[in-house]
């Protein structure tokens, strides 16, 4: 009609509910009391304080574990100078190293090894005996104990013996797959020595890297009273089954210890009373004139090459040479090491005679 507002397309007149009228049911009730007080930063997963918070309690719980690991090693170590934990897994620094955190198993080969290994009671994880192989009496031994000890005898050819054991590797037929070797604290060393009631000597390596070396001064340690041998972390040879080999059998009763810096080692023990000789061809010493020897000693021999590090030299209490022929030039580490462990032995022997 003429004068009315024209309704717009497409618009209809507004309706009206009937019945009873429902409300939001307070759906936007929790959005307007909020979440309630803010989390500590070190409670935020993404805040820097959190991850901070967590770093903290690992490095505790690490720390707490070497203290009970050492607690450990230290309560266990027997009147013969063998960790009970050593019975139960003994680390290789492969073949190439065996040292704390490398876990992979090694073979010793040999059977005068084997037998001197299976005597000593050493772990071991399996036999593998060369198929075809001929027996004696060694031999007869092994697979006797082998059984008596319940541990797994496995038969292979020869081509894979020599493959497990490496090309170089004289393993006669014979070999034993050793588990990683688990070496002792330096402080479980000098524990050692006084709960025993002898006076402490032991035996110290710098930058000896031949594991033949540190079997035969792990052996000659055993031979002259020693009651233990120290290896550095870092450029040093391990107990790998090589060292095994050579210390034929005497790494079971001398205890090898790991120490992370030689250094403070060296001056650890100096604080507690342990005096610190190095072996070296410009000694200022001779060895048979060393006042030392009937005190509390360690021994520090250096490669044959480099000889002792500059720190280690500067550490000892003296400087200790032995008298050998000019022609000479040095002495390898290994008969360095016994020669200067048959010397003080002889030394206190005759000091405690008179």
């Amino acid at each position: 009609m003429k004068g009315q507002p024209k309704q717009r397309p497409g618009v209809g007149k507004a309706k009206t509910r009937v019945g009873k009228q429902v409300g939001s049911g307070g759906q936007g009730r929790q959005a307007l009391e909020g979440k309630g007080p803010t989390p500590k930063a070190e409670d935020r997963p993404y805040h820097v304080a959190f991850k901070k918070k967590q770093l903290k309690e690992r490095s505790q719980a690490k720390q707490e574990a070497r203290e009970k690991s050492r607690a450990g090693r230290l309560a266990s170590f027997s009147e013969d100078g063998v960790s009970s934990n050593r019975k139960r897994t003994v680390k290789p620094i492969s073949g190439k190293s065996s040292k704390p955190g490398v876990d992979t198993p090694e073979m010793m080969g040999g059977r005068n090894s084997v037998v001197e290994a299976l005597r000593a009671e050493i772990p071991v994880i399996a036999l593998y005996i060369a198929r075809g192989i001929e027996t004696d009496e060694r031999v007869k031994e092994i697979l006797d104990t082998a059984n008596a000890r319940g541990i797994s005898i496995l038969e292979v050819t020869r081509v894979e013996l020599d493959r497990l054991c490496g090309r170089d590797a004289v393993h006669q037929g014979v070999a034993l797959k050793v588990p990683p070797y688990v070496y002792a604290h330096p402080d479980d060393l000098l524990a050692l020595a006084k709960r025993k009631g002898k006076t402490p000597l032991f035996v110290a390596l710098d930058s000896v890297t031949d594991p033949r070396n540190l079997g035969a001064i792990v052996r000659s340690a055993a031979a002259f009273g020693a009651q233990g041998v120290i290896i550095p972390q870092r450029r040093s040879a391990g107990m790998t089954a090589s060292a095994w080999k050579t210390s034929a059998g005497a790494a079971t009763r001398v205890p090898v210890a790991m120490s992370s810096n030689l250094n403070n080692t060296v001056k650890s023990m100096q604080k507690q009373g342990v005096f610190v000789i190095g072996l070296d061809g410009d000694g200022d010493v001779n060895l048979p004139e060393l006042e030392l020897a009937t005190s509390p000693l360690m021994i520090i021999v250096g490669s044959e090459g480099k000889g002792l590090s500059r720190l280690v030299r500067e550490s000892c209490d003296a400087i200790v040479s032995i008298p050998i022929d000019k022609a000479t030039e040095s002495l390898n580490a290994a008969v360095a090491t016994s020669v200067a462990l048959y010397q003080v032995a002889t030394m206190r022997k005759s000091s405690s005679s008179k």
